[in-house]
């Protein structure tokens, strides 16, 4: 039986997925995420996605669809391709001088 829970969407489309239905489906920090609209445009499918073939913990019988990191980034939009790389180029920044955040 699924177990159902409710949120608001806030002003910006953003919701948090509950902690304890990411701890039972098993979604972590940095998981890529799909969203699958269905057909009548009322349901929203997430899933968990492996853009890797030597991600760790994956469950076992887990089916994912395999994709590379760069086929993964060639499939983006232009704008979710700059993003990513403001995302990256923050991360990497970090740790060449710890301690040190972007504002």
């Amino acid at each position: 039986m699924a177990n159902t829970m409710y949120r608001i969407l806030g002003k910006r489309g953003r919701i948090t997925i509950p902690y304890e239905m990411r701890q039972r489906v098993g979604f972590c920090y940095n998981d890529v995420l799909s969203f699958t609209e269905s057909e009548d445009g009322r349901t929203v499918l997430v899933r968990r996605e492996k853009i890797c073939n030597n991600c760790k913990d994956d469950p076992p019988g887990d089916s994912v669809n395999e994709v590379t990191l760069l086929e993964f980034l060639d499939g983006l939009t232009d704008s979710e391709q700059h993003a990513a790389l403001i995302h990256l180029s923050v991360k990497w920044a970090e740790k060449q001088a710890p301690g040190i955040t972007a504002q």
